[in-house]
């Protein structure tokens, strides 16, 4: 089994925003394989079903961000799931809008709910996906900049880099993350 995380803050003012590309990631994966998010568990919510042949738990936590590592960490421990089949979908300021990277392991690089993760499950070795939301602009606040939604303009790149996002998550599960860095890392 794996469990995809993806991140992002629970209140609706944050729908959509460069710090919940997580959340977005997750629900396009639930749409595109017909999982629905229809229970509350761990500190979070929860959509079972199978993706690539593999059964999946998608998971939101609704802890916020700086806390998703107490909802992941519980899902694994109840589920059994060793950290190498959990994989962590967030929102990167170091890549360009839409560029995607995906690791086997790492720090926390200075991305609170990766830190938050890795004190939940004990360890940093597990498989992540990051999504480019561009670096913010001088003089703003990262705060405001990565809580701050999508231009329009920015909107297509976005929806392409999602799809994308999704096919990586196929093919990490399918072929595994070696494999899914050689393929969409770039």
């Amino acid at each position: 089994m794996y469990i995809i995380a993806g991140l992002g803050n629970p209140e609706n003012k944050y729908d959509r925003t460069r710090h919940n590309i997580g959340f977005r990631l997750v629900d396009a994966l639930a749409e595109k394989n017909g999982i629905v998010f229809n229970d509350r568990k761990h500190n979070g919510l929860i959509g079972k079903g199978i993706i690539s042949g593999e059964k999946v738990l998608l998971v939101k936590p609704m802890t916020y961000m700086n806390l998703s590592g107490d909802c992941v960490g519980r899902a694994a421990w109840y589920y059994k799931t060793e950290p190498q089949n959990v994989i962590i979908l967030f929102d990167d300021i170091s890549l360009d809008l839409g560029r995607l990277r995906i690791r086997k392991k790492g720090s926390a690089g200075g991305h609170n709910g990766i830190k938050s993760i890795i004190a939940g499950l004990g360890t940093e070795d597990f498989p992540r996906l990051k999504f480019g939301v561009g670096s913010k602009p001088q003089g703003m606040d990262l705060a405001d900049y990565v809580l701050g939604k999508f231009s329009r303009a920015e909107e297509a790149v976005v929806s392409q880099g999602v799809d994308r996002a999704c096919e990586a998550v196929e093919y990490m599960i399918v072929h595994g993350c070696e494999a899914a860095m050689n393929r969409y890392n770039g």
